[in-house]
């Protein structure tokens, strides 16, 4: 259809709506519409106004439907029922084709004519269209085309309804696809008190419209109507955060929960069934018994059916866990990738004819927590490699023999939106300016822990408070804690590398419920050299473990002695969804990346602060870039699987 700009609201008396449906009828029109059969509000041929029905309104709940009088004499009172217009327009059965084979072993093949059939669809909902329009993109929008869809479709009018209630199990408001009607449509329909508020979306629409019997709709009348619609949206919003969604499945492939939601899932396939936008189909063969003849027929199937995946050397989806994770996970992530669109329009049928129950919305929140709320990037302060921010040093901390933290009150409030793993440039008159981590953002200043590695650290390691330096920042990406929430958290740092991560325990322990088991190791050269050794007791009693080894120490020190890869030896994250931040030495971090992923934490998990050299802090000056990344810029932290096999690598 072609789509207009809709035409003004008019007024269709109730008992003129047997007019229109006369008159597609006569157009040659079989009208589909809801009708109530076997207790349910169900679509179907629709041959007279007193098939539709008034009177009737339905209550839905997870795995509960039921009908129920309202009083009224209203036609379109009930939300959606078990059947979708998918029954139609790709129907359970179609013919495919029949083959022959002759006497003499020759073969033939005959396709199957694609039925035309004049469908009027009287009633659909917005959640609804957009599931049609869903099924076109797969079905009719690719490079090969359903033909017996196309030839359906092409011969198809839809009449819709705007929402005026919403039922418990709706949620096209999250998915943006409802409740109102704003495309896909030729006429659209607004019950209210004495009939039915009409305006065309499609020339087709427009010559219905001209042959009605309409009367001027008052203002009051349309406000009302739009009020109804603007309240169904707002009881349909907010019950699925779907920013970051696809993503946030994905990061979720082997959450423990898929398990929990198969010990309750029967993989009966009814939430397949009802859905308006599966449209996963086999192909079913019935010969005679000579075998001369066979009869191909496609046919609804489900990735929920045990046998959906079977292949020569057995099934790749044998576990119903499995089936689920498929099945959501391509519904709210992976069919972006490949139709541009979310597989979910919200009508909640899944919900409601699930006979155990099962809230799609409730599983989505449960696997796939919202990431914490998005920081709106502060600009940083001072950013030209030419300008500084003067700060002063507030109070100093020797956290080593070659290790002091610096306790600096800035000039400009911005620096202390500064996030965890993000870095500061610091200028001390004389001496270049240093990258320099901040570990910590508290009462007011930033903490940096610098340790004396040259000229430049070494005087700044020896300020006294009071003396002030020049800032600029906050500058880099920092750790994406969000991509941690609901998972468990894995820190691996080594020597001074514990400093940018310290900012990530902070942050867990102000908010510990998001994040499941966190494990801190950290490695250093000598039990003199463990930063920060007096914060161990008090991360421990925030439920997050701690566990400590040295290269090299005497007697006195009754901890392990080793690499910090030892601290992982025997852990296993294979059956856990689990994140890793690591930073060290780069040969360590190699080492540590590697003996994670043996655990069973994958690369796109694993996340990597990397040192180089900067002058500008901007990407501006060359000196860190490594193959096609600054890192100062575009880092410094990084999955390793975005660094691709140039992490590790000499010379790069």
């Amino acid at each position: 259809m072609v789509s207009i700009t809709p035409t003004p609201l008019q007024l269709l008396r109730r008992g003129d709506l047997a007019i229109l449906i006369g008159l597609l009828r006569d157009d040659g029109y079989t009208v589909i519409g809801p009708t109530v059969r076997e207790s349910a509000i169900v679509l179907d041929e629709i041959r007279s106004l007193a098939d539709l029905p008034a009177g009737w309104t339905d209550e839905q709940a997870p795995g509960t439907y039921r009908l129920v009088p309202n009083g009224t004499d209203r036609l379109f009172d009930y939300t959606v029922g078990p059947a979708s217009p998918k029954r139609f327009t790709l129907p359970p059965r179609v013919p495919l084709a029949t083959a022959r084979r002759g006497a003499d072993g020759t073969a033939s093949f005959e396709p199957a004519s694609p039925q035309t059939p004049r469908l009027a669809f009287l009633g659909l909902r917005a959640c609804e269209i957009a599931a049609i329009q869903v099924q076109d993109r797969v079905l009719e929008e690719g490079p090969f085309v359903d033909a017996d869809y196309r030839a359906r479709r092409d011969g198809s009018l839809i009449i819709a309804v705007q929402c005026t209630r919403a039922g418990a199990t709706c949620f096209c408001g999250s998915m943006g696809t409802g409740p109102e009607v704003t495309s896909g449509h030729d006429l659209v329909l607004t019950e209210v008190g004495d009939g039915f508020l009409v305006a065309s979306g499609s020339p087709e629409g427009t010559r219905l419209l001209d042959r009605l019997p309409l009367a001027a709709a008052s203002e009051a009348v349309v406000a009302d109507a739009a009020q109804a619609v603007v309240a169904t949206r707002r009881a349909t919003q907010g019950q699925v955060a779907v920013t970051g969604l696809r993503d946030r499945l994905l990061d979720q492939l082997d959450s423990t929960k898929w398990a929990e939601i198969a010990d309750r899932c029967l993989a009966c396939t009814n939430c397949t069934m009802v859905c308006p936008t599966c449209f996963c189909t086999s192909v079913s063969l019935a010969s005679d018994l000579d075998g001369r003849e066979t009869v191909m027929t496609r046919q609804w199937d489900s990735c929920f059916s045990a046998g959906f995946a079977k292949v020569a050397g057995g099934n790749f989806r044998p576990r119903r866990q499995d089936r689920y994770r498929q099945w959501l996970t391509h519904k709210f992530a992976t069919w972006h990738d490949q139709f541009g669109t979310s597989g979910c329009v919200g009508c909640g049928r899944c919900i409601t004819w699930c006979p155990v129950g099962i809230d799609v919305r409730q599983e989505l929140a449960a696997i796939a927590p919202p990431y914490a709320p998005e920081v709106v990037p502060v600009a940083p302060v001072a950013a030209s490699p030419d300008a500084y921010s003067v700060g002063t040093i507030r109070a100093t901390n020797r956290e080593t023999a070659d290790t002091v933290t610096l306790a600096i009150a800035p000039g400009e409030e911005r620096f202390l939106a500064t996030e965890p793993g993000q870095f500061v440039m610091v200028e001390l008159p004389a001496f270049p300016p240093l990258p320099i981590s901040v570990s910590r953002v508290a009462d007011g200043a930033l903490h940096l822990t610098i340790r004396s590695a040259g000229p430049a650290t070494a005087a700044l390691t020896t300020l006294q408070p009071g003396s002030q330096v020049g800032l600029r920042g906050p500058l880099g990406h920092g750790w994406p804690i969000e991509r941690a929430v609901g998972r468990d958290l894995v820190i691996v740092c080594g020597g001074i590398g514990l400093a940018p991560l310290r900012p990530v325990v902070d942050a867990v322990l102000r908010d510990r419920a998001r994040f499941g088991e966190v494990l801190v190791a950290f490695g250093a050269r000598t039990p003199g050299d463990r930063l920060y050794s007096g914060e161990a007791e008090s991360w421990r009693a925030g439920s997050i473990e701690v566990d400590q080894i040295v290269d090299r120490a005497g007697p006195e020190w009754t901890g392990q002695v080793g690499v910090v890869t030892q601290l992982l030896d025997r852990r296993d994250w294979h059956e856990r969804s689990a994140v890793a931040f690591v930073c060290g030495p780069e040969r360590m971090m190699q080492a540590t990346v590697s003996a994670l992923r043996t655990a069973g934490i994958t690369r796109r998990h694993i996340f990597v602060s990397i040192e180089r050299h900067m002058e500008c802090g901007i990407g501006l000056c060359g000196h860190c870039q490594m193959g096609s990344v600054f890192i100062c810029k575009d880092g410094p932290v990084f999955a390793v699987a975005d660094l691709g096999d140039t992490f590790g690598r000499e010379g790069i």
